[in-house]
C-alpha cells in the first residue's frame, strides 16, 4: 500500500510563514488576557462520549470524531447501535471540556475563576475555504461570577486583545440577553413551546433578512398579528443603552426590568473605560445557536467580513449538570483561525523586535574554524539575537532572497579562506 502525502481531508499542513503569524497571534491574545488576570489551564483533547452528547453542544454534536471502545470493551457482536461502540470522542469545542474541568477541581480553584485556555478542537464538518476538521480556539471564561463585572470584564479584554491583533480593521461587538428574547417573544403572543422553534427561525436573519423571518414564521402556522407585532418590537428597537432602557418597559408584562437595565449598564460602563475603538450595539436579533446560552450573548464582526470572528455568553447552567448545583458562568471565544486568515490575506507578517541574522557558511570548513563560527553565534544569541546557521547554497542570491522573506535582516559569509 502506497504512503499518502497529502493530509487528512479537512486537516492541514501549517507553513512556516503561516506559523509566525499563529505564533504573533496567540502571544498577543496570552499576553493581553494575562494582563486582565485570566489563567492559563488545559483540558484534554479526548472527553467522555457521555458530556459531548449531553445536548449543551447543539449541532455539533453531530459533528464528533468518535473514539472506539479498545480491547475487550469492544464488542463488535454484542453491539445494537454506535453509541455501544464508542466511550470517548474529540473535543468539539473547549466549554464542555472547561465545565468538566471545574466540577472536578473548582476546591483547588480561586473563586471567581478567570480561565484562559487555548487549543485544537475537531468537528466532522464538511471541509470548505476556510473551515477545517481541526481548529484552534481562544476562550476565556469566568466561572463562579454572577455579576455584571463578567461581562463587562471579557468584552472589554475581548476588544483590546482584537485592537491590538487588527489595528487596522474597524470591527463591532453586538449584545443581546436571551431572557430578552425570550421576552420579546411571548410578549408578542407566541406560546411558550413555539420559543425554540421561533429562535431558530430569527437565528437566520443575516442570511433572508426581517422578510425572510416573517415568511417563515407565517410558513411554520403562527398568526399574523403575532409576526407583525414581533417584527415590529425587533425594527423599532434602538440599538443603544437608553433603547435597551425603553424595552424594557415595553416588556414588563413578561420580564423583570432588571433584565434591560443589568444589559444596559453593561454598555455603558464598557463604552465608559474601553480604550480601544470599536463600535458596540444592542441586537434583538442576536440569538446565538448553542442551547446553553442562559442570559447575556455578544459576538463581535469585523469590517469586510461576512462573519463573526468572536462571541460568546452567558451559561449559569451548564456545571451544574456535572455537579448539581448551578455555578454562574460567562464566556467569550475568539475566531482563532478567521484572524489567522484576515492577517493572512492582508499580507501581514508577525511583527517582531528581535533581529534575525543569518550566518551562511562555506561547504567544506575545518572543525576548529566552525567551532569559532558557532561560539560567535551563541554569543549573539545571548544577548537576545537570533542567528540562524545555515550551510553556504551554490545559488546564495536566491537563499538570502528566501531567508529575506522569513524575516532576516543581516547575513554575515564565512569563507575557508579570506577572500581577496
Amino acid at each position: 500500500m502506497a504512503l499518502k502525502k497529502k493530509p487528512v481531508t479537512g486537516m492541514r499542513d501549517i507553513l512556516p510563514d503561516e506559523m509566525q503569524v499563529r505564533d504573533f497571534v496567540m502571544n498577543q491574545i496570552k499576553e493581553t488576557y494575562r494582563g486582565f488576570g485570566f489563567t492559563q489551564m488545559e483540558t484534554p483533547c479526548v472527553e467522555h462520549i457521555e458530556n459531548l452528547t449531553s445536548k449543551q453542544g447543539g449541532d455539533n454534536e453531530k459533528l464528533i470524531f468518535k473514539i472506539l471502545k479498545r480491547g475487550e470493551k469492544l464488542d463488535l457482536a454484542g453491539a445494537a447501535e454506535e453509541n455501544d461502540l464508542v466511550d470517548t470522542g474529540l473535543r468539539y469545542d473547549l466549554t464542555v471540556p472547561l465545565a468538566r474541568y471545574y466540577s472536578n477541581n473548582a476546591a483547588q480553584l480561586p473563586s471567581p475563576f478567570k480561565a484562559l485556555q487555548m487549543g485544537s478542537v475537531w468537528r466532522a464538518d464538511r471541509p470548505q475555504r476556510g473551515r477545517f476538521r481541526q481548529f484552534t480556539q481562544c476562550d476565556i471564561d469566568i466561572l463562579g461570577d454572577a455579576s455584571s463585572m463578567a461581562e463587562i470584564e471579557l468584552i472589554l479584554a475581548t476588544t483590546t486583545a482584537l485592537g491590538k491583533i487588527c489595528p487596522d480593521n474597524r470591527f463591532e461587538v453586538r449584545i443581546n440577553d436571551r431572557n430578552i428574547l425570550r421576552g420579546m417573544a411571548l410578549h408578542s403572543g407566541f406560546p411558550e413551546e413555539a420559543l425554540e422553534t421561533v429562535f431558530i427561525i430569527l437565528d437566520k436573519m443575516d442570511k433572508i433578512g426581517y422578510d425572510g423571518v416573517a415568511a417563515e414564521l407565517k410558513e411554520n402556522g403562527y398568526e399574523e398579528a403575532v409576526i407583525t407585532k414581533y417584527m415590529n418590537l425587533l425594527t423599532g428597537a434602538s440599538d443603544d443603552a437608553d433603547g435597551v432602557r425603553r424595552l424594557g418597559e415595553a416588556l414588563k408584562d413578561v420580564m423583570p426590568q432588571t433584565v434591560t437595565d443589568g444589559l444596559a449598564d453593561i454598555m455603558d460602563t464598557v463604552v465608559q473605560v474601553s480604550e480601544t475603538e470599536f463600535t458596540l450595539k444592542f441586537d434583538p436579533t442576536l440569538v446565538r445557536g448553542m442551547s446553553y446560552y442562559t442570559g447575556t450573548i455578544f459576538e463581535v464582526s469585523m469590517e469586510g467580513l461576512g462573519v463573526s470572528v468572536a462571541g460568546g455568553g452567558r451559561y449559569d447552567k451548564m456545571i451544574g449538570k456535572f455537579t448539581g448545583t448551578d455555578t454562574p458562568a460567562c464566556g467569550f471565544s475568539i475566531g482563532f483561525e478567521r484572524i489567522v486568515t484576515i492577517l493572512m490575506e492582508q499580507g501581514g507578517r508577525a511583527q517582531s523586535e528581535t533581529v534575525k541574522k543569518a550566518y551562511l557558511v562555506e561547504k567544506g570548513m575545518d572543525r576548529e574554524r566552525f567551532a569559532q563560527i558557532m561560539k560567535q553565534a551563541m554569543d549573539e544569541r545571548r544577548t537576545g539575537v537570533c542567528v540562524l546557521v545555515s550551510q553556504m547554497n551554490k545559488n546564495k542570491k536566491f537563499q538570502k532572497e528566501q531567508l529575506t522573506k522569513d524575516g532576516y535582516t543581516e547575513f554575515v559569509e564565512f569563507y575557508r579562506e579570506a577572500l581577496k
